[in-house]
């Protein structure tokens, strides 16, 4: 699958005292990456929580590591490209990238688990066939070195 793409402009609020983008703004732009995917794959996150009457189910990230590379600035269009790389029992993992242009600015591997109650529950056969067809191999990390 190619990855999931998509276009964030970088406004005033996403910027800290320097100008530059806050690294928690990264980290936002990243969630709305990973939800726009599930979109797109046709998991419905609404109906996910609403679930069976009584069993609400939703993901949560048990796992983020980031790389932060270069900085965005105010008015910059950022491109937040996502793919999943791997699909556990209960939990699904992608990878991340922020881009300006073909310059990579941030990168982040996401492990999110599926919840229920509380507690990692698995994963549907329903759930896992809309997350395999975004499966893909992660693309090479780029490194600050």
């Amino acid at each position: 699958m190619i990855p999931h793409i998509l276009p964030v402009r970088v406004y005033w609020e996403d910027t800290d005292a320097s100008g530059l983008v806050y690294h928690a703004s990264y980290i936002r732009f990243m969630e709305r990456g990973r939800t726009e995917l599930l979109r797109d794959i046709g998991l419905d996150q609404r109906r996910l929580l609403q679930g069976a009457p009584g069993s609400p189910s939703f993901f949560v990230v048990r796992a983020m590591n980031i790389e932060f590379i270069k900085s965005a600035i105010m008015d910059d269009l950022l491109s937040i490209e996502t793919i999943v790389t791997d699909i556990g029992g209960a939990s699904v993992t992608m990878h991340q990238r922020v881009l300006r242009g073909a310059e990579v600015l941030a990168t982040a591997q996401v492990k999110a688990v599926c919840v229920e109650h509380g507690r990692a529950k698995r994963l549907s056969p329903a759930l896992r066939a809309k997350f395999e067809t975004a499966l893909a191999a992660a693309p090479e990390t780029v490194t600050n070195s």
